[in-house]
């Protein structure tokens, strides 16, 4: 049993110690993945739906069969609340003026900091500037499920199609054929968006 492994397990038979190494661990990661898929949320908004994701990775912890890697189940459990807020947020007409995140932001209460996304380029910034990925995130969200799934997964989880596969207990084949065909339609969507005539968001 790897580390990742025995941490969860210690977590379901209500080990604190553990639940702690798991917050201190994966709060960071889920915040900066948070923070990947929707760059314009203001640092409250971020730790509100961390804080959502681990109410809902509390809850769900003896639910989780070990199929895939935690933080794989993680993000998609990420990226769900991040779609929830967002929503509810527009729903109530919320909003205003945009609020900078801050680097050296923390958690009022445990005083962990978010870690936002490493300077690096990913896969998913190589190609465009700071406008174009504004874009692209008005694309994957007319893009809807399972493909935005897909998508999120791949290239701001920044996972293989083997952790995918595992995940969606799909074929890592499929998962690649699948990803290809949602590209596509990402680039269909996106491409009006765009001035250029030919898009290419994501390298396949």
């Amino acid at each position: 049993m790897d580390q990742e492994s025995q941490l969860v397990a210690s977590c379901r038979r209500g080990d604190s110690d553990a639940w702690d190494q798991l917050f201190s661990t994966y709060y960071p990661v889920a915040g900066k993945f948070v923070f990947q898929l929707s760059p314009h949320l203001a640092r409250e908004d971020v730790e509100e739906i961390c804080q959502e994701v681990f109410v809902s990775v509390i809850r769900n912890i003896q639910a989780f069969q070990g199929h895939s890697a935690f933080q794989t189940w993680l993000y998609r459990i990420a990226a769900n609340k991040t779609r929830d807020f967002i929503e509810k947020q527009r729903a109530a007409k919320r909003g205003g003026g945009e609020q900078p995140f801050s680097l050296d932001a923390e958690h009022p209460e445990t005083g962990l900091k978010i870690d936002p996304p490493t300077q690096q380029a990913g896969p998913d910034r190589t190609l465009m500037n700071a406008e174009q990925m504004g874009l692209v995130h008005n694309a994957l969200e007319r893009l809807g499920d399972p493909c935005r799934e897909l998508i999120q997964l791949k290239y701001f989880g920044d996972l293989s199609y083997d952790e995918i596969a595992l995940e969606l207990q799909l074929n890592p084949k499929t998962v690649s054929s699948r990803l290809s065909k949602c590209l596509d339609k990402l680039e269909e969507i996106a491409r009006p968006m765009f001035t250029k005539e030919k898009f290419t968001p994501f390298p396949v």
